[in-house]
């Protein structure tokens, strides 16, 4: 006969027969429990609502207490309810059975239930720090200069002070010289009987006139 083994509960599946062992409710766990531990889980599904809002669902062989992360969980079985309480740290405590770490930042702290009456401090107080480590953290706000791909250059709080003091302007402006430079002027050799001054004598010259070639 084809068919397979379920990987949940073991159970032999033929092929083509529909088999969901994983989708239940919490009525199908809590149907065959003795009277007293139907109560204790009444006791501790109250206690665990009154803590705020939260969802709670049946999945697989457990029910679930969640609030962005499951911080507990109930596990019935025949002569006990099993809980398995998520903290930050491990639990020091004669009720704690065993304790495991499944990540980093969190601790499975597991316990047992059997009375309705044992649903009480620390029990209660365990539950209660479970749900406030479980809380979902505040959304992150990015600033728009934080932005990925831009970049600002930062603005210095610091204004450059500006100079109060100017060069003062001179009210006396260069005089401009009235005398102008008399332009140079050569002799030439065709100025004759020019005559210089030189203190008080009279100085000739006598011009030059150029020789021939022969």
């Amino acid at each position: 006969m084809k068919g397979h083994e379920c990987y949940h509960c073991k159970q032999w599946v033929a092929e083509g027969e529909p088999h969901d062992c994983w989708t239940t409710t919490e009525a199908a766990l809590t149907r065959e429990l003795s009277e007293d531990l139907q109560d204790a889980y009444q006791r501790l599904r109250e206690a665990a609502a009154d803590l705020g809002e939260q969802r709670i669902y049946a999945s697989h062989k457990c029910i679930m207490f969640s609030r962005k992360a499951c911080y507990f969980f109930v596990r019935p079985h025949r002569k006990h309810l099993e809980l398995c309480v998520f903290l930050g740290r491990p639990i020091r405590a004669p009720q704690i059975r065993r304790v495991e770490q499944p990540s980093k930042t969190k601790v499975a702290n597991i316990l047992r239930v059997t009375h309705r009456d044992e649903v009480e401090e620390p029990i209660t107080g365990w539950l209660r720090e479970a749900y406030e480590f479980a809380a979902p953290a505040p959304p992150k706000v990015v600033a728009a200069s934080s932005a990925p791909g831009l970049k600002t250059r930062p603005t210095s709080a610091k204004a450059r002070p500006t100079s109060a003091k100017t060069r003062p302007t001179s009210g006396k402006a260069r005089p401009t010289s009235a005398k102008a430079r008399p332009a140079s002027k050569k002799a030439s050799p065709t100025d004759v009987g020019r005559t210089f001054r030189s203190g008080t004598r009279k100085l000739k010259t006598r011009a030059k006139t150029p020789r021939r070639r022969r």
